[in-house]
């Protein structure tokens, strides 16, 4: 008997989710997009599609061997556009858009998702990744990267066609940093997209939050400025073992919440894994995180933004 080829270690069978099924009629009346924890695990899937279509281009997989598209079909999602860094031919981002009926569609299930991956270990990558992390790291600004405008022209192509109430963003480490910036761009225009950053680099986290103070003007009052904020709609997801998120101030503010610290959400994942800093901590099915709205990185940062 022939023996068997071992399967993929990144194939969605092998290292996916379980218990995501493929959105049904009873979606329509209870969606499953409204539960932060369904959420949180598609939109990680989502993001390792982008890894895995990096890779799959690299592996000169086929249509019929790549990896990518498994993470996509259960959530009834399809590619519609990948985003290619110019430098060097490889893919840093997707655009992913609702694969079924428009009436099927579950409440709050984005009908756009632009996901961003980070850094990818592999000679054919890692130069240019390596450059924007620097940029990220030493300058804080990933503006003047060719990812940041190729990312923001998808983005406000979304836009236009779904409406920003429809789109959604998710990055992950660099990826994060690509993702809250270009959120920014559109926030400078008073245009809020749902934004998710899976591990955010911490050196980022204080940065991204002064300059954010730009877009809303020095004169807000603490009840407009909390409210602009709120609509933008940011989510954090850290582990509180990841050594590049290990500034980031998880400590809960005994006093109660402020109305600073219910601007965005933080999700702190305190399970030590063997990769803190991997995307694949995020879609696991028994996950417990705190969320933690009074939490001290969320609230000194957003007061910061009104000094």
């Amino acid at each position: 008997m022939a023996s068997m080829m071992p399967r993929d270690p990144y194939a969605y069978d092998v290292c996916g989710p379980k218990k995501i099924t493929t959105p049904g009629v009873t979606e329509i009346l209870f969606s499953s997009w409204k539960d932060v924890d369904h959420k949180r695990k598609v939109l990680a899937c989502f993001v390792q599609a982008v890894y895995l279509l990096e890779l799959d281009r690299q592996g000169n997989r086929t249509p019929q061997t790549a990896l990518a598209p498994k993470w996509l079909e259960p959530s009834n999602y399809k590619l519609s556009q990948t985003l290619i860094d110019e430098r060097d031919g490889s893919i840093f981002g997707a655009v992913l858009e609702w694969a079924g009926y428009s009436v099927l569609r579950p409440s709050g299930a984005p009908k756009a998702i632009l996901a961003l991956r980070g850094t990818l270990m592999y000679s054919t990558t890692v130069r240019r990744d390596f450059t924007d992390d620097l940029r990220l790291f030493v300058r804080e600004n990933l503006e003047g990267s060719v990812r940041f405008n190729s990312a923001l022209k998808a983005l406000k192509s979304s836009v236009d066609r779904f409406g920003y109430w429809n789109v959604c963003i998710a990055g992950h480490s660099l990826g994060a940093g690509f993702a809250i910036q270009v959120g920014k761009a559109l926030a400078k225009e008073k245009v809020f997209i749902e934004t998710h950053l899976f591990n955010l680099p911490s050196v980022s986290l204080g940065g991204v939050w002064n300059r954010i103070k730009s877009i809303f003007g020095d004169n807000q009052t603490d009840g407009k400025f909390c409210a602009a904020v709120m609509k933008w709609g940011l989510h954090f997801y850290v582990n509180k073992s990841d050594f590049l998120c290990t500034q980031a101030d998880t400590e809960v503010i005994q006093n109660g919440p402020s109305g600073n610290s219910l601007a965005a959400k933080l999700f702190v994942n305190s399970k030590t894994v063997s990769d803190a800093h991997g995307i694949g901590q995020w879609w696991e099915d028994d996950l417990m995180l705190m969320a933690l709205p009074n939490s001290k990185l969320i609230d000194t940062h957003l007061k910061s933004l009104k000094s």
